[in-house]
Formats: structure tokens, sequence, C-alpha cells
């Protein structure tokens, strides 16, 4: 109670206090100065990374004792003596820059092949490539020269910069073949007219080009072709491509741009039928845009083809072509497969010069057009299973204008006549053509030793004006097969090639066969083997064995190929 009382009393005192006492007119503000802390070596915590251990914490060892009960155990075991042992280091294969071979064979074959190259400094390289081939015949039952050439040059120099690269290129070509498959019309064979028919033809190839490549740039560079194509008949012709690239990044995507300008002009003599002389100029400009989006497992090209065509001769021909560009890949999970497909198209611009690389037995009086390949659609898997590496391709094309080969009628037999004009050449004729084709690729790798690979096509053809697809097989295949062993190495090609149907026909009165008859060439198979022993990494010998079988089958119609062919020369690789 006193307490309480006390306490009472002091409560009272101070609340009258307050009360009396006057409120102050100024008015007090509380500052606070904070200063930023500024640490110091002394200011921080050191850990102690000894600390004192308090001794009971620790306890005493145990006096722990044994002993070891010995037993003897017989053993014959002598421990071999091992020596030093290093490593050993594979035996690496020295790949040398640059080459020289040469060869020899049966029907007088001579064979020489060089690639030179010299890089002038670091930056900057510059090459030769040389390759001949001759053969002085060899036909079976050829009653003309049958001889061929082929001389190939090439140059080129080419340079590095920090930005782009570039390069030059100079070439050119040298083919000279005979017209020999007569026409079996002309049987028997006249030796007075034999004697009269001069069937060399001589195509020369000019080319002059350059490509330039940028980094890291909207504009990826382009490159410049030009060819200069002729021959013994006063033929000529000129063609210029240019085809500059741009790419424009679209967040992780990008888009791809293409134009192109192909231009081609050229002139025969004469026509087949006539005097008359075959002039033609076509100019193509085309526009190439494309957006490729890559994702986790799907890819797709998204494109357009626009191409503006022009016939000189031919104004009304002049027009616009649009194709689609589109195509899909999707990685199954799975198997690891691919699945594919696509729908594209194209225009296309035939030249005398690959009429003539194709079918070297050409006549020099063609009919030079476009093929339009309005669609292509495909679809296929591809993929890796138990080391076999395969493709499956299913097509569906149509083509306006498609190019075939087919032989050119005997003319009015004369020695006047031109040296292509015995049924012995072949001119270029045209039809729309819907293809269905089937095709397989596929290569087993069973070691390092030694691997398989083959492609297979089976083509359907339906026709709106010809009768037949003159001179194109429905089936094709090739195998292969590679095996090495040490120094040793050999190789094996096989192709077979299904039936073809060709034309024997004339254009004067005086035999029964009015109309053009139907030929077939039966289909063959061509075995080729090839190898050689590397005496080193710069030196090699090497054989090859062409159509083993010794099967004078017909490449072309009443063009019957060499029988069997061996070839066995030298290859010496090297650098400066």
């Amino acid at each position: 109670m006193k307490f309480i009382f006390l306490y009472s009393v002091l409560f009272t005192s101070l609340i009258v206090n307050a009360q009396i006492v006057k409120k102050d007119t100024l008015n007090v503000e509380v500052i606070n100065v904070v200063k930023p802390f500024d640490p110091s070596v002394a200011d921080a915590f050191k850990i102690n990374r000894n600390p004192q251990l308090e001794q009971d914490s620790i306890g005493e060892h145990k006096p722990f004792k044994y002993t070891i009960f010995s037993v003897p155990v017989a053993s014959t075991f002598t421990p071999k003596q091992i020596g030093f042992v290093g490593l050993v280091k594979p035996e690496l294969k020295t790949i040398y820059n640059n080459f020289i071979s040469a060869g020899y064979g049966n029907n007088q074959t001579p064979l020489v092949e060089t690639f030179i190259h010299n890089a002038i400094k670091k930056n900057q390289d510059i090459g030769v490539y040389i390759n001949y081939l001759s053969s002085k015949g060899g036909v079976k039952n050829a009653v003309l020269n049958d001889a061929f050439t082929d001389a190939k040059l090439a140059v080129y120099y080419k340079q590095a910069q920090d930005q782009f690269d570039w390069q030059i290129d100079l070439g050119g070509q040298l083919q000279k073949y005979n017209w020999y498959g007569l026409s079996p019309i002309l049987k028997p064979f006249d030796p007075i007219l034999l004697a009269s028919i001069h069937p060399q033809q001589t195509y020369n190839t000019f080319n002059a080009g350059s490509s330039m490549i940028y980094h890291h740039a909207i504009f990826q560079g382009g490159t410049f072709e030009y060819q200069y194509f002729s021959d013994d008949y006063s033929t000529s012709e000129n063609r210029i491509f240019l085809a500059p690239e741009f790419k424009f990044p679209i967040f992780s995507d990008h888009l791809s741009t293409q134009l192109s300008l192909d231009y081609l002009d050229g002139k025969f003599n004469q026509a087949y039928v006539n005097t008359n002389p075959l002039n033609y100029q076509f100019l193509t400009i085309a526009f190439y845009p494309n957006f490729e989006l890559n994702r986790a497992n799907l890819n797709l090209n998204l494109g357009l083809k626009v191409s503006y065509s022009s016939v000189s001769k031919t104004p009304q021909q002049s027009k616009f072509y649009f194709y689609p560009n589109l195509m899909a890949s999707y990685k199954l999970k799975a198997n690891g497969f691919t699945a594919f497909a696509g729908l594209t198209g194209d225009l296309h611009q035939n030249s005398y010069s690959e009429f003539a690389n194709a079918n070297n037995f050409v006549s020099p009086t063609l009919n030079i057009k476009r093929t339009n390949q309005q669609y292509k659609t495909f679809v296929g898997l591809k993929g890796l299973t138990n080391g076999v590496n395969f493709q499956l391709k299913v097509s569906y094309q149509n083509e306006k204008d498609k190019a075939l080969f087919v032989s050119n009628p005997v003319k009015v037999i004369s020695t006047n006549n031109k040296a292509y004009e015995y049924g012995n050449s072949f001119n270029v004729v045209y039809d729309n053509i819907k293809t269905l084709s089937l095709e397989a690729e596929a290569k087993v790798n069973f070691s390092k030793q030694l691997n398989f690979g083959g492609t297979f096509a089976f083509n359907n053809y339906n026709l709106s004006s010809q009768q037949e697809a003159w001179n194109l097989p429905q089936f094709k295949a090739d195998l292969n097969a590679n095996y090495t062993l040490n120094k040793w190495f050999v190789k094996t090609e096989v192709y077979v090639v299904g039936q073809r149907k060709g034309q024997s026909s004339h254009i004067f009165p005086t035999f029964t066969i009015a109309t053009p008859q139907t030929v077939i060439q039966t289909a063959y198979v061509d075995l080729n083997f090839s190898g050689g022993y590397n005496f080193s990494d710069g030196f090699t010998v090497f054989a090859r064995f062409n159509n083993v079988l010794n099967d004078n089958y017909q490449a072309f119609t009443n063009y019957e190929v060499q029988g069997f062919q061996a070839l066995a020369g030298l290859t010496y690789k090297f650098d400066f």
C-alpha cells in the first residue's frame, strides 16, 4: 500500500506541472546528419581460423593390441620383369595439295590429269587444272572413224580479305567426236560413200567467271559467268549469267533473296531439212525470295520464284512465270529419321552447249527452246539405322517442252551430204511430259575398310504428242563398293540401264520404209573395276578396267560403245 500511495502522488504532480508550463512559441526541428559508412580494415570481423578447443572435448585414445598368425603358402608364381613402355604415336597420313597423274590404255588411250596451285601470300592462291583423255577408237561394228578427244584447262586466282573473299576463273575445253553411228538403212555400206564421209565434229568452249562471298553482311556476294561455244560448222553461242544474293536477318531466322540474269544467243548455219539459218536469243530475269524457319525438329523454306523471259524471234512467248518454292523437313524423335516434302518449279534455259555435252552426236541444226517445269512435288524419308544411311523419295512433275533426243532421218544418199546427214546424228524434239519417279539411295559402312552404296530410279512417263520418251530409260541404277587393306585399294562400280526406244527414218521415197520406225535399245549392265597400291603418301600406281563384260551395248540409237577397256598409270602427289 505504501508503494501504491507514493506512485499516485508522483503521477498527480506531473500532470499539474504539465498544465502550468507555458507553450514555447518556437518550433523545434530535429535534423539528423547521416554520414556514409566508410569502412576500414579494422572494422572487419576476423574469423579465428585456429579456434581454441576445450581439452574436455577431446577423448582419450584407447590402447589397441593385435597379433598376426603367419602361415607359409607354397607358390610357383614368378613375376615377369616389365620393361619400359613408351607411348606409340599413330602414323599420320600426309595430305598433299598438288598431283600429277598419267596413264595409258588399250585402244591407244592416253590419260593426263594434274592440279597444281601455290599460295603467293598468306591470303592469296593461284592454281591450274589440266585433264586430257583421248582414244583412237575400238567400237566393234563401227565402219567410220570412232576416235575421240577431250581436253580441259582451268586457271583460277583467289584472295581472302577481312570482309569478303573473291575469285576469278578462266578455262577452255576442246572436244572432238565422230558421227560413226550410221543408220542400218544404208546397209550394205558403199565403200565409195564411206570414203567420202568425214565424220569429225569439234566443240570449242571458252569460260570466264568470278565469284565473291561477303562475311556478316546483308549482301552475301554473287557469281558472274560467261561462256562462248562453237563448232566446225560455223555455229556460235554466247551465254552470260549474273546472280547476286542478299540475306536479311529476321529475329533468329533470315530472309534470303537471289536475283539472276540469264542471257543466251546463238546461231546455226542452217536447218536440217533446208539451208535456212537458225538464230535464237533469250533473256530471263528472275527473283527468288526465300524465308527459312528453323526450329528444334522442324525446318521450313517458304519461297517463290518469279521469272520474266523474253524471246527475240517470237515476242508473243515473252511473259512472266510464277513458281512455288516450298520445302519442309521434320525430325522424327522416335527413331531419328527425317521426313521431308516439297513443292517447287523452275524455268530451265536449254542451250546448244548443254545438248552437246549430254549427247556428243547432236547435229548443228537444233531448235532451242526453254523447258517450263510448271511444278514438281515430292515426299520422302531419310535417316540412319543399323549402319545404313538411306533416302527414299517419290516425286511427280509436269514439264512443258521437255527435250528428247531422236535420230535425224537419212537424207538422199549422196557424196555431197553433210557428215551428219546419214541418220547418224540426233535432233531435239519437245513434248509436254508428266513424270512419276521413285528414287532410293543407300550407303552401308561395314567397317573402316569396306563400304557399299547405290542409287535406284524408276520413271513412268506420260507424253502428250510423242509416241515414246525417246532415249530415256524407265529403270536406272548404279552400285559401288570400296575396299582398302593397308596400302591396297579396290573400287567396283556397276551401272544398270533399262530398255530405251529410238527412231529410224528417212526423208526420201526410194526405200520401202516411209514412216519412222521404233527401234529398241536393249538394257545393259556395265561392270567396272579400279584399284591400286600406295607405295607412300605421295606415290601411287593404279589400274582401271571398264566394261569388263565386253558388252557392245548402244548408249544412243546406232551408237555402240567400246568393249573391254584397260588403263594403268601412276600418280605423284607433292607440295612446294
